[in-house]
């Protein structure tokens, strides 16, 4: 019997109502990507209030080193409980949550005296971020139709992005305290956007609310929609689903569950590991050298001092720069990094999840390679009319290459491969994989750096050009699928 359920799900191939895209969806998505925002704004606060901060409050490097990285302690938190969370009380219920956490932590900030009261409201929206980070995509990817799934996806990236660029801007205009206030105000305008967006469908009918359900997918599908395919495609794999109730750490460690496991966590770890903290770090041994720690958890807002100190160390290595400044070198980043988000959500639905990330991937080894190569003749003393320019064309194509798909793809994927009786573990066991990673790197780093420039930068290459492997032998198309259809396929696979 329970072998002919899982023929029926998996013959009747869930084909989704194909409506076009309605207003009601669009503000929905919109209204889940302020949570996008609020992230970005997390992360691009330490930089621009650094000197500030230590002015005030007279915090030492170190203590301001600790109230920057605290945010991934609390984001790493955040990760355990978000799926719990996001199944306890809805999709949009842990959105809220999550921001009124991010407040809390925005007012301890705001009047803080001391580097604990700092500590204590960086941890706290670290902790919503945390919770954030999971659940934004996970409720665009169950309210969108297939054939926009991915465009939808997107935008939590590019307003990820947006959120880190004018914190930095905002920074340099007004103090650290008026900042941290400047904070609250994407929390609040997505606080009170939730009110006006529905509830995840496919969580409702997880929790047996049909009626809730319908009315919910025809309100994001629009008024004359024919979504009775789509709404028995999903009411239908629910069911069946639900006889299998194996949500817990432990059950997914079964064979069933192994390879959409491998690639969730397998696509965190090569966006974590490949290179992205290298290049952040980067900039932070060179301040650190220079006698001024600085915590650089997050690279758009670093752009500007990348450029400017790593051609500046060419000036100084090679006495020759001619033709770049550091002001043409950010302005180049910045067009390459807007231009390639914006060309990743544009081509996400039309060429796919994987062309994209094995484009992405192949362009950060090759930053990642070139970048090896400037530090490798550096140490050779060779070739230093060229290294300046290596090094700047390096990590334009490593940031424009990260942009383009191994920014945001692994938690589109991530959001679309798990079965619904798994997504609560699983969805916060990916989650925690991506934070402990950029823990990881940010510990390791200076080690590794100090051990050899060059081969720091080469490993990193090597990583990515496993990258490379694992996509291409692994990593699904999750293109014009419904999810159903996808996570059938993938529990399947291995049966």
């Amino acid at each position: 019997m329970e072998e002919g359920a899982r023929t029926t799900t998996r013959t009747a191939l869930l084909s989704e109502s194909s409506s076009t895209t309605t207003l009601n969806l669009v503000l929905s998505t919109l209204v889940a990507t302020c949570g996008s925002y609020t992230f970005g704004n997390a992360v691009g606060y330490s930089s621009p209030a650094e000197s500030g901060i230590e002015d005030d409050l007279g915090l030492n490097t170190a203590e301001y080193s600790i109230f920057g990285s605290i945010l991934t302690i609390g984001a790493m938190l955040g990760a355990v409980f978000s799926g719990k969370i996001a199944d306890f009380i809805g999709r949009r219920g842990a959105m809220g949550v999550s921001e009124i956490i991010c407040i809390l932590g925005w007012l301890a900030i705001l009047f803080s005296k001391d580097a604990w009261w700092l500590d204590i409201g960086r941890f706290l929206v670290g902790c919503g971020i945390g919770v954030l980070s999971y659940v934004v995509p996970v409720y665009i990817a169950e309210i969108t139709p297939k054939n926009v799934r991915g465009t939808f996806t997107s935008f939590s990236q590019l307003m990820i992005g947006f959120g880190q660029a004018l914190t930095f801007l905002t920074g340099s205009l007004v103090n650290w305290r008026t900042l941290a206030l400047i904070g609250i105000i994407p929390c609040l305008v997505h606080l009170l956007g939730l009110f006006l967006v529905p509830e995840s469908p496919r969580w409702l009918a997880k929790c047996g609310r049909i009626k809730e359900f319908e009315a919910v997918l025809q309100f994001l599908r629009g008024e004359n929609a024919d979504i009775s395919q789509e709404a028995a495609d999903i009411i239908e794999y629910t069911e069946n689903i639900q006889w299998i109730s194996e949500d817990g750490i432990l059950y997914l460690f079964q064979r069933k569950y192994a390879y959409s496991i491998l690639v969730g966590v397998g696509l965190m770890v090569f966006q974590q590991l490949g290179g992205l903290n290298g290049f952040t770090f980067y900039t932070s041994v060179i301040f650190e050298s220079a006698g001024k720690l600085r915590d650089y958890s997050n690279y758009s807002c670093l752009i500007e001092r990348i450029i400017s100190i790593i051609i500046e160390k060419g000036r100084h290595n090679s006495c020759c720069m001619t033709g770049f400044s550091s002001k043409l070198g950010t302005i180049a980043a910045a067009v390459v990094q807007i231009l390639m988000t914006v060309l990743g959500v544009l081509f996400i639905d039309k060429c796919g999840r994987r062309p994209l990330l094995l484009i992405s991937v192949a362009g950060t080894c090759l930053g990642c390679f070139l970048t090896g190569l400037s530090f490798f003749l550096q140490d050779l003393q060779s070739g230093k009319e060229l290294i300046p320019i290596l090094v700047l064309i390096g990590v334009l194509v490593f940031l424009g290459s990260f942009q383009l798909g191994l920014a945001g793809i692994p938690w589109i994927i991530m959001s679309e491969i798990f079965p619904i009786n798994i997504m609560v573990s699983a969805g916060s066991l990916v989650t925690f994989v991506s934070w402990v990673g950029a823990w990881i790197i940010a510990v390791t780093f200076n080690f590794s750096f100090g051990w050899s420039t060059a081969g720091t930068f080469f490993i990193f290459a090597g990583i990515c050009g496993v990258g490379i492997l694992f996509i291409a032998k692994l990593v699904p198309e999750t293109k014009g699928r419904a999810l159903e259809e996808i996570q059938i396929s993938i529990t399947h696979s291995l049966q």
